[in-house]
C-alpha cells in the first residue's frame, strides 16, 4: 500500500467521508495518547509499549493525512491532540495497568468503528482504502490485545475511568463526523 499519494477523498459518498474524517480525529487522538503517555512515564516498559504502539498511529494518520484534504479534516484537531494527551498522561501516572487498561478501552471501541465501515467500504469499491482499513483494524485488535490485562487487577476506580474513556472516544467519533 502506496501511503505517499493524495487519493481523491472527494468522490467518497458523504458518509464513508464522514467516518474517514473521523478516522482522521482518531489516529490524531492516538498519535496524542502516546505522546501523553511518554511525556509522564519513566517507566520502562510503559515506554516501550508506548513507543511501539505510536509509530503504527503514525502511520495511520500518515495515511489519513495523505488521503485527505484539509478542508475534509475534523477542525477540532486542537480538542483531539490534547484529550488524547491527557487521556495518555493520566493512563500514564496510574502506571502499567492504568496505562494497559486505558489502551484496552480505546480500542476496543476503535477496532469496532472500524469494522463497522467494512460494508460501506466494500460497496465503494477503493481496494486501497479498503485495505488500509483492514490493516489499520488488525494494528488497532493487536494494540487491544497485547494491553488486554486481567479484570480482577482493576479497581473500581479504573474501571469506571475505562467505562468513560470509552464513551468519550464514541461521542468523539459522532463529533468529529460533523465537524
Amino acid at each position: 500500500m502506496n501511503t505517499s499519494i493524495v487519493r481523491p477523498a472527494a468522490s467518497l459518498p458523504l458518509e464513508l467521508a464522514r467516518e474517514m474524517r473521523s478516522n482522521h480525529a482518531g489516529e490524531t487522538g492516538a498519535v496524542w495518547i502516546y505522546r501523553g503517555v511518554l511525556a509522564v512515564s519513566s517507566n520502562a516498559k510503559i515506554r516501550s509499549f508506548a513507543l511501539h504502539h505510536l509509530e503504527t498511529e503514525e502511520r495511520h494518520l500518515q495515511f489519513f493525512e495523505d488521503w485527505l484534504e484539509p478542508s475534509q479534516k475534523s477542525w477540532l484537531l486542537p480538542l483531539w491532540r490534547l484529550s488524547g494527551w491527557v487521556l495518555g498522561a493520566v493512563a500514564a501516572a496510574g502506571g502499567l495497568v492504568w496505562t494497559h487498561a486505558s489502551i484496552e478501552a480505546v480500542e476496543t471501541f476503535v477496532v469496532k468503528h472500524y469494522e463497522a465501515q467494512f460494508a460501506a467500504l466494500a460497496d465503494h469499491g477503493d481496494e486501497e482504502l479498503t485495505a488500509a482499513i483492514n490493516l489499520f483494524a488488525a494494528d488497532e485488535a493487536s494494540h487491544r490485545d497485547e494491553a488486554a490485562a486481567d479484570d480482577s487487577k482493576r479497581s473500581l476506580i479504573l474501571r469506571a475511568w475505562c467505562w468513560i474513556v470509552g464513551f468519550a472516544s464514541e461521542q468523539a467519533v459522532k463529533i468529529a463526523r460533523m465537524l
